[in-house]
């Protein structure tokens, strides 16, 4: 996904978003008149008319059905939207505190495009669609302007499937959803691009067995780290190692990447919401971006002799390389820096470092920063070919 323009509108919808629930959940479907009083509505939210149908209309807003939690079941409801960009579609599992959920939205901008549509999930507050990309979270759909046309989402424990205007294929399954919260509210979001709902209905449906189907970890995957709170980045010197006693002093976590390697930051530390200067002036790309946070994250490596190493190394947004106490390398992967179309997706085999490993232990340390659309980072160790 492009990154959002507004992204406190992100924190206003997501701290918004959810009410009291009173932990009920329809045993019939359940639907929702744009103009009933059934409907929480935040920010810029509305009933109106559009081309001759009663509708909620949502341009940087949500709308929630009060009172209402589900797990697994069918959300049905018809969208139109004059807007030629935006961000629009069904937030679901919103779990209580609305610090964290399951997002699938359109994009018009990108229609009949492979990112069309997007899945991602919403950990402390951070979208994650840098971290989550490809098959299973992206999607190509052409989405009409100015007509109606239908969506549906079908929810079944840990996955999910969205159908857009034909009801006989999704043109998105989503095989593992993230999040890990297994019950939560619902909402229509848009972002921004004024978008109309219509003939809302929601049905739950017997609860599905809880299975993930995780991709494999890869040979070589550094699975096992420790991660360090979260810094101001301004306020740290980002090419300079930490000391003995700075790392002693640190309160450290362990954490293990999930498969396919990925340590997600936002899982473990709240999502920073940075006004970044450069997403639309690529002359500020070098300027301090005030918000940025940072983690530091150990993992030890053993080493039979004195070897070369190549690290493999996917990150969002920013990096440090450190083995042993001294840098080896910096980079900035965020959307927008290396060109204007530039997303920022991370992959492991975006980068590669060349590691000098001494003969025991050796240690590997990164500060990995973020600017926007997911903390994370991903290892993995290969041999040298000679």
């Amino acid at each position: 996904m492009n990154r959002l323009h507004i992204p406190f509108s992100l924190l206003l919808a997501l701290a918004l978003l959810v009410a009291p629930a009173a932990h009920s959940q329809p045993r019939q479907p359940l639907s929702i008149p744009a103009d009933s009083p059934l409907w929480e509505l935040e920010g810029q939210a509305r009933a109106l008319d559009y081309q001759g149908r009663k509708c909620l209309t949502l341009d940087g807003g949500a709308a929630v059905p009060k009172d209402l939690e589900m797990r697994d079941g069918v959300v049905d409801v018809d969208v139109a939207t004059p807007a030629s960009r935006g961000f629009f579609g069904i937030q679901f599992r919103i779990a209580d505190d609305g610090a964290n959920a399951e997002w699938v939205y359109l994009r018009q901008h990108k229609s009949g495009l492979p990112d069309a549509l997007q899945y991602t999930p919403v950990l402390n507050t951070g979208l994650n669609w840098q971290i989550y990309s490809g098959p299973g979270f992206t999607g190509a759909v052409d989405i009409p302007r100015d007509s109606w046309f239908h969506l549906r989402l079908e929810v079944v424990g840990a996955q999910a499937k969205l159908y857009v205007k034909e009801m006989d294929k999704p043109v998105l399954v989503m095989n593992d959803l993230k999040s890990g919260i297994q019950k939560g509210q619902l909402a229509l979001a848009s972002l921004m691009g004024a978008t109309c709902f219509s003939n809302f209905q929601v049905r739950a449906t017997a609860d599905a067995p809880w299975e993930r189907r995780l991709p494999p970890m890869p040979p070589g995957t550094l699975v096992k780290w420790r991660l360090s709170p979260s810094y101001d980045a301004l306020q740290r010197n980002l090419e300079r190692p930490l000391s003995p006693s700075e790392i002693a002093a640190i309160s450290w976590q362990e954490v293990q990447a999930e498969a396919p390697g990925f340590v997600v930051v936002n899982r473990y530390r709240a999502s920073p919401h940075p006004r970044v200067s450069f997403a639309n002036d690529a002359s500020k790309r070098l300027d301090p971006q005030p918000g940025m946070q940072v983690v530091y994250a150990r993992t030890s490596i053993p080493s039979e002799r004195d070897q070369l190493k190549k690290l493999y190394l996917g990150y969002s947004d920013d990096v440090s390389v450190f083995l042993n106490g001294q840098i080896l390398y910096r980079g900035r992967s965020a959307q927008n820096f290396r060109d204007p179309a530039f997303l920022g997706i991370m992959d492991a085999e975006s980068d590669a470092v060349y590691l000098a490993l001494k003969k025991g232990e050796n240690e590997l340390v990164l500060a990995v920063s973020e600017l926007g659309g997911g903390w994370g980072f991903v290892g993995r160790l290969a041999d040298v070919e000679n």
